[in-house]
């Protein structure tokens, strides 16, 4: 990871978008400070295209896709993303997988939850979990005590050995049936929504994250940049951004916007 100051001038001006997770790169200690935002907006403001790809549930996603400066939203590690159109006042939603099997899945996804719950001492299901729609949520940091990596990755070959894909976060691990990852459906959602090849225009971007489950975004985008605590769980890794910023989460993500709009202001 090179520092964020060595982000060539002539790469930054080539920048038309920024994906970008939430929680520990939008956020800071579990708030979405102003700083944060204001850099959503500044960014949508001078044209970017600007969208959240993350692990949090439905439920939110309703929220920032409506409410966020934003173009869409992908939400529980790629299962959907939601768009929210000015011109007809309504929210778009599109999945990956559809209701009827997302509801068969549910009963399973609790067999699996209960497992985990008895043999991974202090971790929780996700407070948010009643808004999820696709995956399941185990807490290791957000509302419990924080466990050690080891714990982590227990609770992942747990899920692994139910079936399920398993990814962790900063704050979670999630857990889904399917093959579908926030690479995939950010890919699907740029083409169909956009009309972006996303392989073919890859260099266009800026993804920015901090943790295991960023890994697919990681390793596709060349221009791929760690807020600095993604060294924190870098041990569970192995793919990791081009670049990465001074400092952690909110006030890591602010200065990438900075040298974004400061390459299009000389343009």
């Amino acid at each position: 990871m090179r520092p964020l100051a060595q982000f060539t001038l002539d790469a930054r001006r080539a920048i038309r978008g920024v994906l970008t997770d939430i929680d520990d790169t939008l956020t800071l200690h579990g708030k979405l400070p102003a700083v944060a935002y204001a850099a959503l907006e500044r960014l949508h403001e001078a044209g970017l295209l600007v969208v959240p790809v993350t692990g949090r549930p439905a439920g939110w996603c309703d929220h920032i896709a409506r409410m966020w400066p934003v173009d869409a939203v992908v939400g529980e590690n790629g299962a959907f993303w939601f768009r929210y159109d000015a011109q007809e006042r309504r929210l778009v939603k599109r999945y990956v997988v559809p209701a009827e099997e997302r509801t068969l899945r549910a009963g399973r996804l609790e067999a699996i939850a209960q497992r985990i719950l008895a043999e991974v001492p202090g971790c929780a299901i996700a407070s948010d979990q009643p808004y999820r729609e696709a995956d399941l949520a185990i807490d290791f940091r957000e509302d419990v005590a924080p466990l050690p990596l080891e714990s982590v990755q227990r609770i992942v070959r747990l899920m692994e050995a139910g079936g399920l894909t398993a990814k962790a976060s900063s704050i979670h691990v999630n857990g889904w049936f399917g093959g579908y990852d926030k690479l995939s459906t950010a890919k699907r959602m740029l083409a169909e929504d956009f009309g972006i090849d996303a392989g073919a225009r890859r260099d266009e971007f800026v993804f920015a994250g901090d943790s295991p489950n960023d890994q697919p975004m990681f390793a596709f985008f060349p221009n791929a940049v760690g807020v600095a605590n993604v060294r924190e769980m870098a041990a569970m890794m192995q793919s990791l951004p081009a670049w990465i910023t001074p400092s952690a989460g909110a006030s890591g993500f602010a200065e990438l916007a900075e040298t974004l709009l400061a390459a299009r202001a000389d343009l």
